[in-house]
């Protein structure tokens, strides 16, 4: 068995993760206008060889699966967006730096806009250097990657560690380019940072599309 860090999604079942995936919690820290400005890092956190975590919502020991999945009714078709982020994301646009997005991918973590702006209107302004800056590390923290920037036509990521981060009331955070395997034996694009669903309603699974928020999810 390959020790590399990998997550295979069971048809029907939970996400099984093997590789020894460093498994922590992050909750985001907000200002008093309930703007999204940095990420806080939860105590505790575990490594295992091999995990199953819960895709359905319904465990009753999240964020690890109980078999809930198999006594109730869910849907857990496999309708991630076809195509690599390359081919889907609209550029933007920019000055010293390429802004693109991909709003399919977008889970409404909040970190790309403020009371004040937001990276869209930013973007026309990144000639000057100091609203580039601000745009960038806006960028960096969009937990799905659904927005991204590149500088002379090299995409630019941020240094994130091999690990699977539990959103609180939110999806799984997987970075460090894990590759994670579909239902159906097909590969997921491998990127730096993906969000995958957690609460069940998502319309992009294993993807997260913000659906946790709509129906209340908790855990």
């Amino acid at each position: 068995m390959s020790d590399e860090p990998k997550i295979k999604v069971a048809d029907g079942g939970p996400y099984i993760v093997s590789g020894s995936v460093p498994i922590t919690s992050k909750s985001i820290i907000k200002s008093e206008h309930d703007e999204s400005l940095t990420w806080k890092t939860e105590p505790g956190g575990e490594t295992k060889e091999r995990v199953r975590l819960c895709r359905c919502g319904a465990s009753s020991n999240k964020p690890y699966c109980d078999q809930t999945h198999a006594s109730i009714e869910w849907d857990h078709a496999d309708n991630a967006p076809d195509g690599t982020y390359s081919e889907r994301a609209k550029s933007l646009g920019g000055d010293g730096i390429e802004v693109f997005d991909d709003r399919p991918l977008c889970i409404h973590a909040g970190f790309c806009g403020n009371k004040v702006t937001n990276v869209w209107k930013m973007a026309a302004k990144t000639g000057d250097s100091q609203i580039r800056a601000e745009a960038m590390a806006m960028i960096e923290r969009c937990p799905s990657g659904a927005l991204t920037y590149a500088v002379d036509g090299e995409q630019i990521e941020p240094d994130l560690p091999v690990q699977i981060a539990v959103i609180p009331d939110g999806p799984l955070w997987v970075n460090g380019g894990i590759e994670i395997e579909r239902s159906d034996g097909s590969k997921l694009e491998t990127r730096n940072r993906v969000t995958l669903c957690r609460c069940g309603h998502s319309g992009s699974k294993p993807l997260c599309d913000g659906s946790h928020q709509e129906v209340g999810f908790t855990g």
